[in-house]
């Protein structure tokens, strides 16, 4: 469905170059009044908060183009428009992915603490629910993101990937059954996400091997991404034991200054990582029940300037 379309749907006019100032101002506010839902939207969509934040720019130049006064539903509109660009992304995304070097995971962000207060939308941004998320098709995706995260009507959904009402249900059935396959097994508070976090930072910067077995989970699965820049697991790494002598091995180096921070990651524990005063990556850490069930190792510097300040989500 072409972009004309969308228009011709909500009977929005074009501004062109002769738009009224005060209409352009009136576009500019609507944009911004939705901005951080349309980046969160983007960003669950591609996993990239880079591609996200170019994805809403191409968004903005499209809305700019139409007098919000003719837009019955401008929330809708606007999301509609980001889904159109973030798929068209997305398929290029996936093409650049088959030449990445080890496992390509999200740009991690720094989220603000009350984003992880609502436990449904934090486990959908979590590291690990993206990842999952990567196993799934664009229009899968893009379907599953807008119904199960942000509770849109199918006919919404079918207007924005261009499939009838009909085949939007089906996909979403299938989606969701994927993800259901694969999600992690349950969610922890924010209380207990930093108890858990604080002594697993201890077994870590404490060296005690017996202390680090116990918090991890038997089947705790470690991936880390380099991006082919920065030195980091081609595969991923599974079992207690084996992560353990990992995490020894990667910060029991001797010669250097690790300095390890807590902070919350995508609405999650993660700890900031800086050798000799650099950033050198961030961890993202699932819980369950109290055990490590999941490491997320960025060392990509391309993926890191994410946490440096927060980023605001919101659905």
């Amino acid at each position: 469905m072409s972009e004309s379309s969308i228009r011709s749907t909500d009977t929005a006019e074009p501004l062109g170059g002769t738009g009224r100032p005060d209409t352009v101002d009136a576009a500019t506010a609507e944009f911004v009044a939705h901005r951080n839902l349309l980046f969160t939207v983007a960003y669950e969509m591609l996993g990239s908060a880079t591609d996200a934040e170019d994805v809403l720019q191409e968004t903005w130049l499209r809305w700019v183009g139409v007098d919000p006064d003719t837009v019955r539903a401008k929330r809708a509109y606007l999301v509609r428009i980001v889904t159109r660009q973030a798929l068209s992304r997305l398929r290029a995304l996936d093409r650049r992915k088959e030449s990445y070097v080890g496992p390509w995971l999200p740009e991690p962000l720094l989220t603000a603490p009350d984003v992880a207060e609502d436990v449904e939308f934090a486990e959908s941004v979590s590291m690990a629910m993206m990842v999952v998320l990567e196993t799934l098709a664009p229009t899968e995706r893009a379907v599953f993101v807008l119904r199960e995260v942000f509770d849109l009507e199918y006919g919404e959904i079918a207007a924005a990937v261009d499939k009838t009402p009909a085949a939007v249900r089906q996909i979403a059935h299938r989606a969701r059954a994927h993800v259901a396959a694969r999600r992690p097994r349950g969610t922890v508070s924010p209380a207990e996400g930093s108890a858990a976090l604080e002594a697993f930072l201890r077994a870590i910067r404490t060296g005690d091997m017996q202390r680090l077995l116990d918090i991890l989970a038997p089947d705790v699965v470690a991936l880390s991404d380099g991006g082919g820049v920065k030195q980091a697991m081609l595969r991923p790494v599974v079992g207690a034991d084996k992560v353990a002598r990992l995490l020894a091995g990667l910060w029991g180096k001797r010669g250097v200054e690790v300095t390890i921070e807590t902070m919350q990651v995508n609405a999650g524990p993660g700890l900031l990582v800086r050798v000799d005063g650099e950033l050198d990556s961030v961890l993202a850490v699932r819980f369950d029940n109290g055990c490590v069930t999941g490491l997320y190792n960025v060392r990509n510097p391309e993926k890191l300037s994410r946490v440096q300040q927060e980023t605001a989500v919101s659905r």
